[in-house]
């Protein structure tokens, strides 16, 4: 978590704010709203997308991490039920695959900011002018100097 950041601010946490509203919208429409037992639980799953995000923010540290894995299982949780919904023909292949598509961006977010967190950014991910010209430090050494840089692009965290 950087200073002064929100959990607001997350583009990630924003994602899936929208991936809420969307699934709500969905599930009061047509047949779907009278399969109360497939639209809770699309509700439920989308929900704890950001429900987890959140959760693992306000935690910090490991537990952010793991909060993103969860979410990450929910995105698929999510990716589940819409293929359960239009198998049962509550929903057309257009729109589910509209769904899956923005849950898809979700999930890519979510590794991203899953792998800046476990591993920090490339070596590469510095332009080689503004490298640090140092040797590698010894195996089991503790590396000096900054954090792991940046976080990647949209994760702001």
């Amino acid at each position: 978590m950087a200073q002064g950041k929100q959990l607001e601010d997350l583009e990630v946490w924003q994602a899936a704010e929208a991936l809420v509203v969307e699934i709500h919208r969905l599930t009061r429409e047509g047949t779907l709203a009278k399969d109360y037992g497939v639209s809770d639980q699309l509700q439920r799953a989308a929900t704890e997308v950001m429900a987890e995000i959140a959760g693992g923010y306000e935690q910090g540290g490991r537990q952010l991490a793991d909060g993103l894995h969860r979410a990450k299982g929910a995105v698929g949780k999510v990716r589940s039920l819409l293929h359960v919904a239009k198998d049962l023909g509550h929903i057309p292949e257009q729109r589910r695959a509209e769904l899956l598509e923005h849950l898809a961006n979700i999930a890519r977010q979510l590794g991203g900011f899953i792998r800046y967190l476990e591993k920090g950014p490339a070596p590469s991910a510095a332009p080689p002018d503004q490298r640090p010209n140092r040797p590698p430090e010894p195996r089991g050494a503790v590396a000096s100097g900054p954090g792991p840089g940046p976080a990647p692009r949209g994760y702001r965290a």
